[in-house]
Protein backbone atom coordinates (compact mmCIF):
# COMPACT_ATOMS: atom_id res chain seq x y z
CA UNK A 1 0.00 0.00 0.00
CA UNK A 2 2.68 2.29 0.93
CA UNK A 3 4.34 1.86 -2.77
CA UNK A 4 1.40 3.44 -4.30
CA UNK A 5 1.14 6.38 -2.33
CA UNK A 6 4.91 7.10 -3.23
CA UNK A 7 3.89 6.59 -6.39
CA UNK A 8 1.27 9.36 -6.49
CA UNK A 9 3.47 11.63 -4.42
CA UNK A 10 6.17 10.97 -7.24
CA UNK A 11 3.76 11.64 -9.75
CA UNK A 12 1.59 15.41 -7.71
CA UNK A 13 5.21 16.33 -6.95
CA UNK A 14 6.63 15.59 -10.83
CA UNK A 15 3.80 17.62 -12.30
CA UNK A 16 4.33 20.41 -9.50
CA UNK A 17 7.60 20.70 -10.42
CA UNK A 18 6.53 21.07 -13.74
CA UNK A 19 3.96 23.98 -13.51
CA UNK A 20 6.82 25.52 -11.55
CA UNK A 21 9.30 25.07 -14.32
CA UNK A 22 6.73 26.56 -16.82
CA UNK A 23 6.10 29.97 -14.21
CA UNK A 24 9.89 29.93 -14.19
CA UNK A 25 10.03 30.38 -17.81
CA UNK A 26 6.96 32.34 -18.79
CA UNK A 27 6.31 34.58 -15.59
CA UNK A 28 5.38 38.09 -16.23
CA UNK A 29 7.96 39.10 -13.58
CA UNK A 30 10.91 39.15 -11.47
CA UNK A 31 9.39 38.12 -8.17
CA UNK A 32 7.47 35.60 -9.55
CA UNK A 33 10.21 33.73 -11.04
CA UNK A 34 12.21 33.63 -7.83
CA UNK A 35 9.32 32.04 -6.33
CA UNK A 36 8.94 30.00 -8.39
CA UNK A 37 12.29 28.97 -8.22
CA UNK A 38 12.12 28.49 -4.41
CA UNK A 39 9.02 26.20 -4.69
CA UNK A 40 10.78 24.25 -7.25
CA UNK A 41 13.53 23.81 -4.12
CA UNK A 42 10.86 22.60 -1.80
CA UNK A 43 9.50 19.98 -4.41
CA UNK A 44 13.10 18.77 -5.10
CA UNK A 45 13.41 18.15 -1.16
CA UNK A 46 10.14 16.59 -1.10
CA UNK A 47 11.19 13.83 -4.09
CA UNK A 48 14.55 13.50 -2.62
CA UNK A 49 13.24 12.72 0.73
CA UNK A 50 10.42 10.70 -1.20
CA UNK A 51 13.34 8.96 -2.56
CA UNK A 52 14.73 8.01 0.55
CA UNK A 53 11.77 6.19 1.99
CA UNK A 54 11.09 4.30 -1.35
CA UNK A 55 14.67 2.96 -0.91
CA UNK A 56 15.26 2.75 2.80
CA UNK A 57 17.92 4.62 3.51
CA UNK A 58 19.42 8.08 5.30
CA UNK A 59 21.51 9.30 2.66
CA UNK A 60 18.97 10.94 0.31
CA UNK A 61 17.05 12.88 3.91
CA UNK A 62 21.30 14.33 4.74
CA UNK A 63 21.23 14.83 1.00
CA UNK A 64 18.01 16.72 1.00
CA UNK A 65 18.74 18.94 4.51
CA UNK A 66 22.12 19.93 2.47
CA UNK A 67 19.59 20.96 -0.52
CA UNK A 68 16.98 22.90 2.15
CA UNK A 69 20.10 24.81 3.15
CA UNK A 70 21.76 25.55 0.10
CA UNK A 71 18.35 26.85 -1.27
CA UNK A 72 17.69 29.13 1.71
CA UNK A 73 20.62 30.83 1.22
CA UNK A 74 20.15 30.93 -3.08
CA UNK A 75 16.53 32.29 -2.73
CA UNK A 76 17.93 35.11 0.50
CA UNK A 77 20.80 35.99 -1.96
CA UNK A 78 18.58 36.88 -4.95
CA UNK A 79 16.28 38.13 -2.81
CA UNK A 80 19.18 40.83 -1.40
CA UNK A 81 20.28 41.35 -5.10
CA UNK A 82 17.12 41.98 -6.59
CA UNK A 83 16.41 44.47 -3.67
CA UNK A 84 19.48 46.11 -3.24
CA UNK A 85 21.49 45.42 -6.42
CA UNK A 86 24.21 44.16 -4.42
CA UNK A 87 25.01 40.87 -2.29
CA UNK A 88 27.81 41.80 -0.59
CA UNK A 89 28.30 45.17 1.68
Amino acid sequence: MIEYALYFAYGCFGLALLFCLYRVVFAPGLADRVLALDTMTVNMIALLTLFGIDHGTTMYFEASLLFAMVGFISTVAYAKFVLRGDIIE
